[in-house]
């Protein structure tokens, strides 16, 4: 494996395991919910099933960014290894944490000259977050060197679709994506809206569909018109749920059906607290490769 260090943000939204087993680094997001801080450490300290049903019961959970000295502290262990960094970031459109990650390296360079910290705004959020970090992943794995890893990540990563649902809209309004009026009558006729992950790397609704079954129906089309080389996608596809496992199962089996050639089951995470206190539970969001995304 390449000497280098390949690491993520919490964000990414896979499984604790997930990142032990690929040796692949995080550092935590943090999140206040009833009067504590929590870091986002993927379900260790607080677990999901417990953290949607204290949402669930009223608490309104609020987040904070990784900061610069933070990174700090996550990068310099590494770079005192004799390690070079490539770091993935969540994307600039939802969060300041990739301009601190920049900081962050900067001040180390000119400590540990000859060292490289490179630094990737994905894009992206979520396990879609987690899937340009597992193509990363893969590429390291086999022996693909840190700038070759780096200059595929920039020019692939607007070729990760995020499609997303949700059936609580009372975080959408808090956070300014849809209106209150909007919420309240969209709850009242059972609109589940359909957003995705702009180029621009920022949450955008796209549609309103009533009912979960349709809009689980219109996500599997969104595959089937972007997804690389349509039916015959062979690439992998992951999906993340927020306390609704079975609505995602539903969509990971009609995916399955769909995509036979598919390189492994369809990978269904949970979609972590941060990303979490945003949406509410009741999301389900879908991530694969397909064309480029455009506005």
């Amino acid at each position: 494996m390449p000497d280098y260090v390949l690491a993520c943000c919490s964000t990414a939204d896979m499984p604790y395991q997930y990142f032990e087993k690929r040796k692949i680094p995080f550092i935590c997001f943090h999140y206040h919910m009833d009067g504590k801080e929590y870091a986002d450490d993927l379900g260790q300290t607080v677990p999901f099933e417990e953290f949607y049903a204290r949402i669930a019961a009223g608490a309104m959970p609020t987040t904070s960014q990784v900061n610069a000295g933070e990174f700090i502290d996550f990068f310099e262990p590494f770079l005192k290894d004799g390690k070079d960094i490539l770091h993935i970031s969540l994307s600039t459109g939802l969060s300041g944490s990739y301009n601190s990650a920049c900081i962050a390296g900067d001040e180390l360079l000119s400590k540990y000259p000859g060292r490289k910290i490179l630094i990737v705004d994905s894009l992206a959020a979520s396990s879609g977050y987690g899937l340009l970090t597992d193509a990363a992943a893969d590429m390291r794995d086999r022996g693909a060197a840190i700038e070759d890893v780096y200059a595929w990540l920039e020019e692939n990563k607007l070729n990760v679709h995020h499609w997303f649902f949700s059936t609580d809209l009372r975080h959408y309004k808090r956070g300014g994506r849809i209106s209150a009026a909007s919420a309240v009558m969209g709850t009242l006729l059972n609109i589940c809206p359909l957003l995705n992950v702009s180029y621009e790397g920022k949450l955008v609704p796209r549609t309103k569909i009533r009912g979960k079954k349709r809009v689980i129906i219109e996500m599997l089309r969104m595959m089937e018109e972007h997804a690389q080389n349509g039916a015959d996608y062979s690439g992998k596809c992951f999906i993340s749920n927020s306390a609704c496992y079975d609505d995602a199962r539903k969509l990971a089996d009609l995916i399955e059906e769909k995509f036979p050639i598919l390189d492994g089951p369809v990978m269904i995470n949970s979609v972590g607290a941060v990303i979490g206190a945003h949406t509410g539970p009741g999301t389900v969001a879908l991530f694969f490769f397909g064309d480029k995304r455009r506005d």
